[in-house]
């Protein structure tokens, strides 16, 4: 998946980096043939990788680009266990039924989302943010919810060749914001 191939279709935003999937996906805690929900699916990354240990992962996002981009990813993967989903993930919850956890890399309507996901959710709830008003809203709101579990902060750098040596360049940094539904 390259970034160009992203950016040309029109899609904001990248994939999760790799680093920060592999925290994600450890702090939603999936089981075997657990049931999960990727809100805001985008390229599908994180859907794709899940879906290795998930029965069913159910890829959300209200982007008509970003549902052809996943869906052309879900294939190459050929991954039969992902069930994509072009809407308003609010609308879509309703339809899904119980799931043992669930991802969220978009922040529109969040509030909204994580009201739906505490009540179809028996485990994790993780969110991805980068903008803070997005972590702000999303802690409040868990806490509302009394489901906030923790918030993790990961800022990674990745090596690069600079006259002869190593230097590190950042990537921006991401908030994960961790919820449990008991």
């Amino acid at each position: 998946m390259q970034a160009d191939n992203i950016l040309s279709m029109g899609l904001k935003g990248g994939p999760t980096q790799d680093e920060i999937m592999a925290v994600s996906l450890q702090k939603l805690n999936i089981e075997d043939g657990d049931v999960m929900a990727d809100i805001g699916c985008g390229t599908a990354k994180i859907s794709i990788e899940a879906s290795k240990k998930c029965s069913t992962v159910y890829a959300i996002d209200r982007r008509a680009e970003a549902v052809d981009y996943a869906k052309s990813e879900i294939e190459k993967a050929g991954r039969e266990n992902i069930i994509l989903i072009h809407g308003e993930a609010s609308a879509a919850l309703d339809d899904i039924g119980a799931l043992d956890c669930a991802f969220l890399g978009g922040s529109g309507n969040i509030e909204i989302i994580l009201e739906k996901l505490k009540s179809v959710v028996s485990g994790r709830i993780v969110v991805n943010a980068v903008l803070l008003d997005t972590v702000s809203r999303t802690i409040n709101k868990m806490k509302e919810l009394g489901i906030f579990r923790e918030v993790v902060h990961v800022q990674v750098s990745r090596s690069y060749e600079l006259v002869g040596d190593i230097m590190f360049k950042p990537i921006n940094p991401v908030y994960i914001i961790v919820g449990e539904v008991a």
